[in-house]
């Protein structure tokens, strides 16, 4: 596989990040073979990633076996497997870790997404993921739910790097950036040092467009026909926007000062999910230094074939974007409903998912005790 087209998005400050991890990943040396040859510096993980992991890996059958022999319980056995694997992947991302000073090298790990709208118990966990993995290059994934923003502060506070995941709206990623920035001044009166505290903002693009475009084609006129595939793209523009406006502010220059590092936007979802949009489109629309795009490995391959990179298509369309959100506003898209409704529906997906990953572990342990 060429890597020009890779070597051209990092060299335009693009961080690629894969949306995937399994034992199987790790054991073959795939994912070490992404590192060396395809400019993979980092990995997200989420419920979903470990549920399909479990489901279809024999990978995890010897430490099932071993898990089950000493009578471990079922949420003990799904910290164990999920952190095994994120320890691992820590591991080998740790010189991408040190040669990029921490900027990349990061695995994430979520909390579980059933504790999304309890801010308490949410930052127990990611404490508790924090110090079970025990890795410097980790993140740990907290939600930018309402009950999710004062978590992130407090996570951070206790000097544990975060990436904030589900954003889907400017206006909320303003309060992500506001938790980000609380979080590290209550970490530097802690008596911290907040340059080794790092953290990303996970945007999610792809289902921004899925759900406009099925509000559009309700819509069914030639302006709203005209203006499907756009939304997404604009949102996450808007949304870069924000962030070179936010980390301007004195209030992020005195942090800055002390050795913070801004919180670097991610572009997250950005597998295409309609056959009629280019598939590596929410890779090479969305290029600007100082991001991060976390993609599937089948979008890897495609930007890696056929992706057109001409630089940073981000900087300067504001404006753009701006006509893009005004003229769906015009024609009756409601995005403050749009932005509510992908919020509860990702949070139900992954409960969803955690739950499915339950019942596989479960089914595991029982039949290990059975054999």
């Amino acid at each position: 596989m060429t890597t020009d087209r890779l070597a051209q998005l990092s060299a335009a400050g693009v961080s690629l990040w894969l949306d995937d991890l399994s034992r199987e990943r790790l054991a073959s040396g795939n994912l070490a073979e992404l590192i060396a040859d395809s400019h993979i510096t980092g990995v997200t993980t989420n419920p979903t990633i470990f549920a399909g992991a479990l489901s279809n890996g024999a990978a995890y059958n010897e430490q099932i076996r071993e898990l089950a022999a000493r009578g471990a319980d079922l949420q003990q056995a799904v910290r164990e497997l999920t952190t095994t694997d994120v320890r691992d992947a820590c591991d080998l991302f740790r010189e991408t870790y040190e040669a990029t000073g921490g900027v990349d090298g990061r695995v994430s790990i979520e909390v579980d997404p059933r504790l999304a709208r309890d801010t308490d118990a949410t930052v127990a966990e990611a404490l508790d993921l924090a110090k079970t993995v025990d890795r410097p290059n980790l993140l740990v994934k907290i939600p930018a739910t309402v009950e999710g923003l004062p978590a992130i502060s407090r996570v951070l506070a206790e000097g544990v790097s975060v990436n904030v995941t589900l954003i889907f709206s400017p206006e909320r990623y303003r309060e992500v950036i506001d938790a980000y920035l609380t979080g590290l001044e209550q970490a530097r009166a802690n008596g911290l040092d907040v340059s080794a505290i790092h953290s990303v903002a996970s945007f999610f693009v792809s289902r921004v467009d899925t759900e406009v475009d099925k509000r559009l084609d309700a819509i069914g006129t030639d302006e709203a026909a005209a203006l499907r595939g756009e939304a997404a793209i604009a949102n996450a523009r808007l949304a870069y926007a924000l962030y070179t406006e936010e980390f301007a502010t004195p209030r992020w220059r005195a942090l800055a000062e002390q050795g913070a590092h801004p919180q670097r936007p991610l572009w997250a979802s950005t597998g295409v999910k309609d056959p009629a949009y280019s598939d590596t489109r929410y890779v090479d629309q969305l290029v600007v230094a100082g991001t991060v795009n976390t993609v599937p490995e089948a979008t890897l391959h495609a930007v890696a074939d056929h992706a057109t990179i001409i630089g940073d298509t981000v900087t300067d369309t504001q404006a753009v974007a701006t006509n893009i959100f005004d003229r769906l506003t015009r024609i009756g898209v409601d995005l403050d409903d749009v932005f509510h409704v992908l919020e509860e529906e990702g949070v139900a997906k992954f409960e969803k998912s955690w739950v499915e990953l339950l019942e596989t572990v479960n089914s595991q342990l029982v039949a290990a005790h059975e054999d």
